[in-house]
């Protein structure tokens, strides 16, 4: 095989291209190349040689598409955290427990004493752990 054709595809490319080609020949598909009837009888009308002769020749027109890796530009930056306090995260705790009874109140799915009672059990569990 020729050396142009070894660096322009890889083996497997290779392999896949003249396996395809091979197996057209195979079910009559039209010669891309004229060639002679002896030729033909000294490799036995094989599809596979008849497939090589054609990929040597560059009759084939098949092109490959090689998916190339993504560049990513620039650095990678370190993740920036948010530092918050203990008593921060608690009172933004204690605000969506409002919200949630509220909204829950809104939809009637807390009958009013229960809302009462929750609210004030959950200010108490709260206040029980700032201690």
């Amino acid at each position: 095989m020729d050396s142009k054709l070894k660096e322009k595809f890889t083996k497997y490319e290779i392999a896949r291209i003249m396996g395809a080609r091979a197996l057209q020949i195979a079910m009559d598909a039209p010669l891309l190349l004229k060639i002679s009837e002896e030729k033909l009888k000294e490799i036995k009308y094989d599809p596979l040689k008849i497939a090589e002769i054609e990929f040597t020749e560059g009759a084939l027109p098949i092109t490959i598409n090689r998916p190339l890796p993504r560049r990513i530009g620039g650095k990678i930056s370190p993740i920036k955290e948010d530092h918050v306090s203990d008593e921060e995260l608690v009172q933004k705790e204690q605000q969506v427990e409002k919200e949630i009874i509220q909204d829950a109140d809104q939809l009637g799915f807390v009958e009013q004493d229960e809302d009462v009672e929750d609210v004030q059990a959950a200010e108490t569990t709260v206040a029980g752990e700032e201690q």
